[in-house]
C-alpha cells in the first residue's frame, strides 16, 4: 500500500528559515494553511490514488466518466476554497503567494497527481484569461473558474503537430456577432472531458482565415463546453465531443482526451495572430506546476522507499549484525540502500529549496528570474522526479515491480512530467537558444551574481568552507560551459543544441548546490538552540555534505561533455542508424 504524509516540517524550514516566509502573511496563518492541505492531501486525495490508477477513466456516449471517489474528493476539494487559493480576489480568489502555493500544490501531487491535473489545468487557463481576455471574457468566466463549478484546459497539439505549432489546422472563421466558429480536431488534452463540474472552458489554438503560415498566424479562443445563459448558467452544447481518451501509461485517473471541434462557438483571447503570445502564460504557469508534479513524486517515492527500507530484513550489515535478535539486518544497514536513499533525499529536499526560491522571486515580481529559471525547474524537477521514483522502486527490489505496494505507479505516473508542456530537451534548448542570449545575457544576472557571492562569503567559513569549495568549482564549470555555448553556438546552432541538455543538468546541479549550501548555513546556525529539532538540522548538514560530495561531482562530467562539442553527435548520417 502507498502511504503519504506531508513532510511540513520540511516545508516549513523552506518556507520560513530558508526563504523568509510567504510575503504579507503571518506565519500562523500559513502554518494553518499547510496543516490544512495535508490533511486533505492525506486523507481525501491519497486513498484514491491506487484505486484511480487500477479504474481509469472511461467513455460512455461522449462523457468521461472519473473514477470512484473522485468526484466526491472534488467537491471536497471545491467546497474548501482551494481552487481559489492563489487567484485574484477581484474574482472570488484568495490571492495567496506562490512560495507557499507551490508547497499546497507539491501535497497534492504526492498525494494524487492524476486529481490535481484537473484543477491545475484550470488555474492555467485561468491564468491566460484574467491577463489577456477581454473585461467581457474575464466576467463571464473567471469567477466560475476560481470557484471550480467550472474547470479549464488547453487545447495545443494535433495529430500531425505537437512541438511544432506552427503547423496547425485548427481553423476559426469570424461570425458577425463577434464570435468565431472553430473547426478542428486536438488530441492529448489533459482533462478534455470528466465529470467534476457542470462546465469545461476550452482555449483552442487555431488559425484565422487571414493568418499567415507558421507559428506566427496562430490566435487563441476561449470555447465553452455548454454556452452560458444570460444568467451565467451552463447552457446550450456547444459544437464539440469528445471522440476518445488515451489509453496510458500513468496517470490513469486523467482523462486525456481527444476532442473534435465542429463549427463550435469561440471568443478571441488577446490579439488575432497573437495565441502564442497568450497560450505562452497558460504554459509557463503549466511547465512549473509540471516541474512541482516531479518534486511531488519523488516525495511519496522516497517516503515508501524509506518505510520499506526500514522493514524489510534481508542479509547483516557489513560491519557486523546490527539487529543480532532478528533473523536478519533492515536493508536500511547497507551502504548501496543507503546511496539511494540519501540520493532521494537530496534530490527531493533540493528541488524543494530550489522550487522555493523561484516561488519567492516570482511572489517578488521578478519576471527575468522566472523566465530564466522556468526551464530548469520543469526539467530538471521531472529528471530528478523519474530518477527518484525509480531508485524507490529499486529499494523495494521485487517487490517494488508488482503493483501491489504502489511503488510502479510512481514510477509510471512521473514518465510523463518528462515529455508534456514541452519535452525536457525543448526546455534545454529553450534554456540555451532563448535565455542565456536574451538581453545580452541579461537573465544569467540574477542567477550567476547571488551565487557568485555566496560562495565568496563562506569561503573561509571553519565548517561550510568545503562544501562552497566543492559548489565553487562546479559554478566554475558553469560560467565555463556558459561561455563556450556563447561563443559556439553564435556561429553554429547545433554546437548549441548539442550542448543544450548536458547544460540545463549542469546548470539545475548548481542551482541545487547553492541551495543546499544556503539550507546547510541555516541548519548550522540553528542547531546549538534546537533542541527537539537537532536531529532535523543534522540530518540537513549530513544530507548537504552527502549532495556536495557524492552528487555535484556529476558536473565535471557533464562539462567536459559540453566541451566536446557536436562532432560525434551529429556526424553519423541519418541512414547509419
Amino acid at each position: 500500500m502507498q502511504t503519504y504524509k506531508a513532510p511540513l516540517r520540511d516545508m516549513r524550514f523552506v518556507l520560513h528559515e530558508l526563504h523568509g516566509g510567504a510575503p504579507n502573511l503571518p506565519a500562523e496563518l500559513t502554518d494553518s494553511i499547510l496543516d490544512a492541505a495535508a490533511k486533505l492531501a492525506t486523507d481525501v486525495l491519497a486513498p484514491l490514488n491506487m484505486s484511480g490508477d487500477v479504474a481509469g477513466c472511461r467513455l460512455e456516449n461522449g462523457v468521461v466518466r472519473t473514477p470512484a471517489g473522485f468526484r466526491e474528493a472534488y467537491a471536497i476539494f471545491r467546497d474548501g476554497g482551494w481552487t481559489a487559493s492563489s487567484c485574484d480576489p477581484r474574482f472570488g480568489g484568495q490571492g495567496l503567494p506562490e512560495s507557499l502555493g507551490k508547497l499546497v500544490e507539491e501535497m497534492i501531487c504526492s498525494a494524487n497527481l492524476s486529481f490535481g491535473m484537473y484543477p491545475g489545468l484550470s488555474f492555467g487557463a485561468y491564468r491566460a484569461i484574467a491577463q489577456h481576455g477581454s473585461a467581457a471574457l474575464q466576467d463571464r468566466y473567471l469567477a466560475k473558474l476560481v470557484d471550480g463549478t467550472w474547470a479549464g484546459t488547453m487545447c495545443l497539439t494535433e495529430p500531425q503537430c505537437g512541438t511544432d505549432l506552427g503547423l496547425l489546422r485548427t481553423r476559426a472563421v469570424p461570425q458577425p456577432d463577434g464570435s468565431h466558429r472553430i473547426t478542428g480536431n486536438k488530441i492529448f488534452i489533459s482533462a478534455g472531458e470528466h465529470d467534476l463540474t457542470e462546465n469545461i472552458i476550452h482555449l483552442v489554438l487555431a488559425r484565422l482565415p487571414d493568418a499567415p503560415a507558421g507559428i506566427k498566424g496562430i490566435s487563441l479562443f476561449l470555447v465553452p463546453k455548454f454556452l452560458p445563459d444570460a444568467d451565467g448558467s451552463p447552457g446550450v452544447r456547444n459544437g464539440m465531443v469528445c471522440t476518445a481518451i488515451e489509453h496510458k501509461m500513468g496517470i490513469r485517473a486523467s482523462a486525456t482526451c481527444q476532442l473534435s471541434f465542429d463549427a463550435a462557438t469561440g471568443f478571441l483571447v488577446g490579439m488575432p495572430h497573437k495565441g502564442m503570445t497568450a497560450m505562452f502564460t497558460m504554459m509557463n504557469s503549466a511547465r512549473l506546476a509540471v516541474g512541482i508534479q516531479g518534486l511531488g513524486i519523488a516525495e511519496a517515492s522516497y517516503q515508501g522507499a524509506v518505510a520499506y527500507a526500514r522493514e524489510r530484513l534481508a542479509g547483516r550489515a557489513l560491519g557486523g549484525a546490527q539487529c543480532p535478535d532478528l533473523p536478519a539486518d533492515p536493508i536500511i544497514v547497507h551502504p548501496d540502500v543507503r546511496r539511494m536513499l540519501l540520493t532521494m533525499r537530496a534530490y527531493t529536499e533540493g528541488c524543494r529549496a530550489l522550487g522555493g526560491w523561484v516561488a519567492q522571486r516570482i511572489d517578488a515580481g521578478d519576471e527575468e528570474f522566472a523566465a530564466l529559471m522556468t526551464p530548469i525547474v520543469k526539467a530538471l524537477f521531472s529528471d530528478l522526479g523519474y530518477e527518484t521514483a525509480s531508485l524507490g522502486m529499486q529499494v523495494y527490489g521485487g517487490h517494488g515491480y508488482i503493483r501491489d505496494h504502489g511503488m510502479e505507479q510512481y514510477v509510471r505516473d512521473a514518465r510523463i512530467a518528462m515529455i508534456y508542456e514541452g519535452t525536457n530537451g525543448v526546455q534545454a534548448m529553450d534554456l540555451v537558444g532563448r535565455k542565456l542570449p536574451a538581453h545580452a545575457g541579461r537573465l544569467l544576472r540574477g542567477f550567476f551574481h547571488p551565487v557568485s557571492s555566496y560562495i565568496a562569503a563562506q569561503a573561509e567559513h571553519p565548517q561550510l568552507g568545503a562544501m562552497a569549495a566543492a559548489l565553487g568549482r562546479a559554478f566554475g564549470a558553469l560560467q565555463l560551459a556558459t561561455a563556450q555555448i556563447a561563443a559556439k553556438g553564435m556561429a553554429d546552432p547545433e554546437e548549441a543544441g548539442a550542448a543544450a541538455t548536458d547544460y540545463l543538468r549542469l546548470f539545475g546541479l548548481v542551482a541545487l548546490g547553492f541551495v543546499w549550501l544556503r539550507s546547510a548555513e541555516v541548519a548550522l546556525a540553528k542547531l546549538p538552540a534546537a533542541d527537539g529539532d537537532a536531529g532535523f538540522y543534522q540530518a540537513k548538514l549530513t544530507t548537504a555534505r552527502f549532495y556536495m560530495e557524492r552528487i555535484l561531482p556529476q558536473t565535471a562530467g557533464l562539462f567536459a561533455a559540453i566541451k566536446a562539442g557536436k562532432g560525434s553527435m551529429m556526424e553519423l548520417p541519418a541512414a547509419a542508424f
